[in-house]
């Protein structure tokens, strides 16, 4: 099988930027098919100018030149320029070096991820060109701008008119589609409610799992003095923080400890500490997951915005550690109440009280500890590579189907040999 897969960015040593969990998804997920005998290349969006091609752990990745007035994942503050931005890059209808690869390299499929920068227009050029396309839905580019669908502090429950107007053409662009995944069943539904993948033939969820090399699991302590809770990932508002440093407020000193692994200034240290100046807190900053699974008894995600699906949960009961999250996005389907962590309510008073309902039961939360650990029926990063290698073998046959049709209908003639048979 050959797999064409794009994503805006693709760590690798030459253009290490990581954002969030789609990226590193992208990289062990190209990983792993190789691992598994299937060829693949790679197309990113161009992080610097004239960007030349690598070769990262025998995977060819390509840079595709943004045509556009900055890069993607660029700091801007001139609200005009990132509205000229998302018009481009929702207008944009060539990708030729996704010609060019799908003309080399003939995959049997392409599998986009995040679009920025790259655009729909690499779905139109390979479904043109006879590719089938599966798109992963990981954010909500095809009706946000800024992929969130979150603004003024709270997550959006419908689309406002700058970003249907901004996310016209990305929206019409799932015609091309022939198959469309969600990481959870609310990210799916989102977009279909609004009445987009009509037309896509394969519609379905596939779960994250963890990306992490497989590993056991660490057992903790019982400890009846304090509990140690502990967030992972970017400290940014939809992601909670504040209200998890709101919430530390309220809560005793002597029972709660904080840990807290992620890129962060000193300046916005000082600001997060001064909403709770007498927890007990420790910035981490960027630490190797295990590190931080280590020093911790529970992950908290407090998250207040539609998260497709967080990869912090999936991490988590990996390191067997029960995780409190909240009923945003994609958690409710994949935490258990009670079983496989706990859900709560994203506001400060709510998340201090189940904090410390938490902590008053460090028993349960051993329990839960080893019922993870001794799972024997996870969902892995091996289970999500066979789904995700059933659809490309659906598509590849219905491709093959297509064409073998065309061939048998085509009327016969002298042009014949002329024609270029796409199918669809």
């Amino acid at each position: 099988m050959k797999v064409l897969l794009t994503s805006t960015l693709y760590p690798t040593p030459l253009a290490p930027k990581i954002v969030g969990g789609a990226e590193i998804f992208a990289r062990r997920f190209a990983e792993g098919l190789v691992q598994r005998g299937d060829e693949v290349e790679v197309i990113r969006a161009e992080s610097s100018p004239a960007q030349e091609r690598e070769s990262c752990n025998g995977i060819n990745v390509y840079s595709a030149p943004v045509r556009n007035v900055y890069l993607p994942f660029t700091e801007q503050k001139n609200a005009a320029l990132r509205s000229i931005w998302h018009a481009v890059d929702d207008w944009q209808m060539q990708a030729p070096l996704i010609a060019e690869r799908i003309q080399a390299f003939k995959p049997d499929v392409l599998h986009s991820n995040n679009l920025s920068g790259l655009t729909t227009a690499i779905w139109r050029v390979a479904a043109q060109l006879g590719v089938p396309v599966l798109h992963t839905l990981h954010d909500y580019y095809l009706t946000c701008p800024r992929c969130s669908r979150f603004d003024k502090g709270r997550s959006c429950e419908h689309t406002c008119t700058s970003c249907g107007i901004l996310t016209f053409h990305r929206k019409r662009a799932t015609h091309w589609l022939s198959a469309v995944v969600g990481v959870s069943e609310r990210v799916l539904s989102i977009h279909t409610d609004m009445g987009m993948f009509a037309e896509t033939p394969i519609r379905t969820v596939i779960r994250n799992a963890s990306t992490e090399p497989p590993r056991a699991p660490y057992p903790r302590p019982i400890c009846t003095t304090e509990v140690t809770f502990g967030f992972i990932g970017r400290l940014t508002e939809e992601k909670g923080i504040d209200n998890l440093m709101r919430a530390l407020a309220l809560l005793p000193r002597d029972r709660i400890r904080m840990m807290i692994a992620g890129r962060v200034s000193e300046e916005e240290q000082r600001r997060l500490r001064a909403l709770a100046p007498h927890a007990r807190i420790e910035f981490m900053g960027f630490v190797v997951p295990d590190d931080f699974y280590k020093q911790v008894d529970v992950v908290i995600a407090p998250s207040i915005w539609h998260d497709p699906g967080p990869l912090v949960v999936a991490d988590a009961k990996a390191a067997g550690r029960p995780l409190l999250g909240t009923r945003f996005g994609g958690m409710p389907e994949v935490i258990e109440h009670g079983v496989t962590g706990w859900l709560t309510d994203a506001d400060p008073q709510s998340l201090a009280n189940s904090m410390l309902a938490v902590a008053s039961d460090p028993h349960k939360i051993d329990e839960i500890s080893r019922r993870l650990i001794a799972d024997t029926n996870k969902w892995i990063f091996a289970d999500v590579l066979s789904s995700y290698k059933n659809l490309y073998e659906q598509l590849r046959e219905q491709r093959m189907s297509r064409m073998r049709a065309a061939t048998t209908e085509a009327p016969q003639g002298p042009t014949l040999g002329k024609e270029r048979l796409i199918p669809r």
